[in-house]
């Protein structure tokens, strides 16, 4: 909220400058930057900010660029035609992950108002004023404080090393709910803070063959924590309660991880079952971990080439093609509505059209509904407060940066709900669009929101050719695969641990991501969440098996061979997951 409240900053000292066209596209910039904004580390957070408002400054380009070359008697045929073909392209793109998602929102709701919105100065200058408010507000997230920084150096890895440090607290979590009916929420939580440190690990600038000591000793440390991890894991399955002595091991490590010290001594576990003795070995080397400063790497960088085939993978496949196909529909049928009924102020209906048909922001009838009911409230809330406002003596300039400011201060405490996000936004939006001279904007935006809100409706419950649902079912089928793979190599008694590890976490990544499209496509109405039928069940089951081998990884190396009993829970949930697999072949393939 700080960072909003001074991300305002562009919009004062543009319109102080008695420029204020450039100051609304300075805060618009600045809006879409704090939406794409999550907690994090410092380096991700450049990627997931600055590679979208690149995208929009291209999109405000390509707009502006749009509406100078095409002849003013076509645009109402060429126009709809240019954002179809880019919204199948950026829809396709989304289906890459999170940030690619951002970038093809953000270059089709830029490329709409570039075109759409009538502002007096040149399009290379809003272009410019645009990426100059997103840069900002990029670099106050960078520069800073944030909450999760560690308390000596807040400038210098302190989320990071808040995100190792939040990865031994949940095993100790994962621990003491162990036998208790809160241990399998323990467990996911374990799964979302590995992601979590994973991804804050991971960033561009922060390659894995650092060079820093600090660097090579948090990369040390969280994977110290991957055998940790695993033993939880393992005595999570076995379901037994452990006693309270258990947990000071990893709490003293997440203390160490998070103020960069290392830990005292612990007491050591009981070791009277396999899992035991697998924490207490795992304990010990995490302690050794904690207490040297590895070498520096050797490894060279590799994996560049396999993403990108993964990523052209999501882009061509199944999903890309229906993502891509229902954004373009949306956007065509938007941008040629908008322009019949009102040509001269016609982005906003493309624009709510673009944040509505993404598939990540929840379901599909729950965003429109939170859509409608936030715009309405949003629009509601400005025409009282102009009507309170009126008899003031002041600039209507003065009240109106006064809201935007307000506003923007509220929006990243809005996203807690898609409703109060919209709300916000859309009073925000109201008084930047009053900034920029259109006055009539308030009722005519409630309008443009339900058309959008019936567009988006037909297209996404519209039937396309092939199998329907693509995206849990991939979800889905990527982590059957990932779960496979790591069955196999724990099958093949391969000595290679580092690699077991790595599988185990990219099954259970997978699963999370499978079982968060699953809910989604669930929470549908019934046209689409019939598509998703029996894959609850599905994913259940894997979870089931993942948990299963990793207790049977751990048994094995402390026995020294797979236990018959191991072996027949796998057997017998490989059974399950074929039955469900004749079942529920819509989904199961």
């Amino acid at each position: 909220m700080v960072r909003g409240l001074l991300g305002a900053l562009p919009l004062v000292l543009a319109v102080a400058a008695a420029q204020p066209g450039l100051g609304v596209m300075a805060a618009l910039g600045g809006l879409l930057a704090a939406i794409n904004d999550r907690p994090g580390s410092r380096r991700t957070a450049g990627l997931r900010l600055g590679a979208p408002a690149l995208a929009g400054t291209c999109g405000l380009l390509l707009g502006s660029g749009a509406t100078a070359l095409l002849p003013h008697s076509a645009q109402p045929f060429l126009l709809p035609l240019v954002l179809t073909v880019l919204g199948l392209l950026a829809g396709a793109v989304s289906a890459v992950g999170p940030v690619a998602s951002g970038v093809g929102t953000q270059i089709l709701v830029t490329t709409a108002i570039g075109a759409g919105m009538p502002l007096p100065e040149p399009g290379w200058q809003r272009a410019l004023a645009f990426l100059t408010g997103a840069a900002w507000l990029l670099t106050l997230r960078l520069l800073l404080p944030s909450p999760d920084d560690g308390a000596r150096h807040p400038y210098r890895l302190g989320t990071e090393r808040a995100a190792v440090a939040s990865v031994y607290t949940a095993i100790a979590a994962l621990l003491d709910a162990t036998g208790t009916p809160a241990a399998s929420a323990r467990r996911s939580a374990l799964t979302a803070a590995l992601d979590q440190a994973q991804d804050a690990l991971r960033g561009p600038r922060l390659p894995r063959f650092t060079s820093s000591a600090a660097e090579r000793r948090l990369h040390a440390r969280l994977d110290a924590a991957l055998p940790l991890a695993e033993a939880a894991t393992a005595l999570f399955w076995a379901g037994r309660r452990l006693p309270a002595r258990t947990v000071r091991g990893p709490l003293a490590l997440a203390e160490a991880a998070r103020h960069d010290t290392v830990p005292g001594p612990v007491p050591a576990p009981e070791r009277d079952a396999p899992g035991l003795r697998a924490l207490d070995a795992s304990l010990l080397s995490a302690l050794a971990a904690f207490d040297s400063v590895p070498a520096p790497a050797t490894r060279t960088p590799r994996g560049a080439r396999a993403r990108l085939r993964a990523a052209l993978c999501r882009v061509t496949g199944p999903a890309g093609r229906e993502y891509g196909i229902r954004v373009a529909l949306s956007m065509g049928a938007a941008t040629a509505v908008a322009q019949t009924l009102h040509p001269e102020h016609w982005y906003w209906l493309p624009a709510t059209a673009v944040f509505l048909v993404k598939p990540d922001l929840g379901p599909l009838a729950s965003r429109v509904l939170c859509r409608v009911v936030g715009t309405a409230a949003g629009a509601g809330l400005f025409v009282a407060l102009a009507a309170v406002a009126a008899p003031v003596p002041l600039p209507a300039e003065t009240g109106l940066v006064a809201l935007a400011v307000i506003c923007g201060t509220l929006v990243p405490l809005a996203m807690r709900h898609f409703a109060l996000q919209t709300g916000a936004v859309t009073l925000l939006v109201l008084a930047l669009v009053g900034l920029g001279g259109d006055t009539q904007a308030t009722w005519n935006r409630l309008t443009d929101t339900l058309l959008a809100c019936g567009i988006v409706l037909l297209a996404g419950h519209l039937p396309l050719p092939g199998r329907a649902g693509t995206v849990a079912r991939g979800r889905l089928a990527a982590a059957s695969q990932a779960a496979t793979d790591y069955l196999g190599h724990v099958l093949s008694g391969s000595p290679d641990l580092p690699g077991r590890w790595a599988l185990r976490r990219a099954a259970y990544r997978s699963l999370a991501q499978a079982r968060a499209a699953v809910e989604v496509s669930a929470a549908e109405l019934p046209p689409l969440a019939r598509r998703s039928a029996g894959a609850a069940e599905l994913t259940a089951v894997l979870e089931r098996l993942v948990d299963t081998t990793t207790a049977a990884a751990v048994h094995a190396d402390d026995a020294g061979t797979l236990p018959p009993r191991d072996s027949a829970r796998l057997r017998a949930l490989l059974g399950e997951l074929g039955t469900l697999d004749r079942d529920r072949t819509p989904v199961a393939h």
